[in-house]
């Protein structure tokens, strides 16, 4: 792997942010709009719920975290986007650059911003809210571990089904991770849902997240088996997704499917 390749195509996106300054809307806007809008829920719900817990350590953290996973998938999927929408794609595989090298090049730029947003979101968790994630101690590095890992296996699995189906794949690519809100016990446990769903919640790494944060701050105990199961299943995910996304491209490749990814299908 040549990392020179690599550092170029993260270096395409640094200039596309520099030299459009919209695009940080999408980075940093949405998530502190997200971040302030939950932080006045979990405040009021802190002030007339007379609960024993804290509302905004529960929900707020979770939702903080949740947005993280949202912002390195859409990070990943978008750096992708950027060179489907410029009809790039030909000219970026007909190159020596290997798909290994573009792919680990989107992961970088992916991490890059959304580690930027992670600041900019427990920034104004702090300021307004007094929300300090730094709380859970050494629970934080497993909890953003399998945050991280399972983000970039959506990406890349996301990235993988727009290369394949082409542009109108896209309406499916932005629905997968809020599809997956339902089974993660964002904002209730998962012993709330139907015996029936819960199952599936079992198959989903960030579930694991939220119940052992719930955990934490109830009982102030949490499963070290648990934390294992979530980042176990989160590199199985990541390890198949890029399986998935190499497989795809071959077959892209044999069938001379990258000429539609062009702005003129979308």
């Amino acid at each position: 792997m040549d990392f020179i390749r690599v550092y170029a195509i993260f270096l395409r996106q640094i200039f596309l942010i520099r030299n459009n300054k919209t695009r940080l809307v999408n980075i940093f806007m949405w998530i502190t709009i997200d971040t302030i809008l939950w932080g006045f829920i979990t405040h009021y719900l802190d002030v007339v719920g007379h609960a024993g817990f804290s509302f905004t350590t529960t929900v707020l953290g979770a939702v903080v975290l949740w947005n993280f996973l949202i912002r390195i998938q859409q990070g990943l999927m978008l750096s992708f986007f950027e060179d489907m929408w410029s009809c790039n794609l030909l000219n970026l595989f007909a190159s020596p650059l290997r798909i290994r090298e573009y792919l680990f090049g989107l992961v970088i730029s992916s991490l890059v911003t959304s580690i930027a947003g992670l600041s900019v979101m427990l920034l104004v968790a702090w300021l307004m809210f007094v929300y300090n994630i730094l709380q859970f101690g050494v629970l934080l590095v497993p909890f953003l571990a399998i945050i991280l890992v399972f983000g970039l296996a959506l990406g890349i699995f996301t990235t993988a089904l727009v290369l394949r189906f082409g542009p109108p794949a896209e309406w499916i690519a932005w629905i997968i991770p809020f599809v997956l809100d339902p089974f993660v016990g964002i904002f209730y446990p998962i012993s709330a849902l139907p015996k029936i769903l819960q199952p599936i919640a079992a198959i989903i790494p960030p579930s694991y997240i939220f119940e052992g944060m719930r955990s934490a701050v109830f009982t102030g105990k949490f499963s070290v088996f648990h934390l294992v199961t979530g980042i176990s299943i989160a590199c199985v995910y990541l390890i198949a997704s890029c399986v998935f996304f190499l497989y795809i491209y071959r077959i892209v490749l044999r069938r001379g499917l990258i000429a539609r990814l062009t702005a003129e299908n979308l």
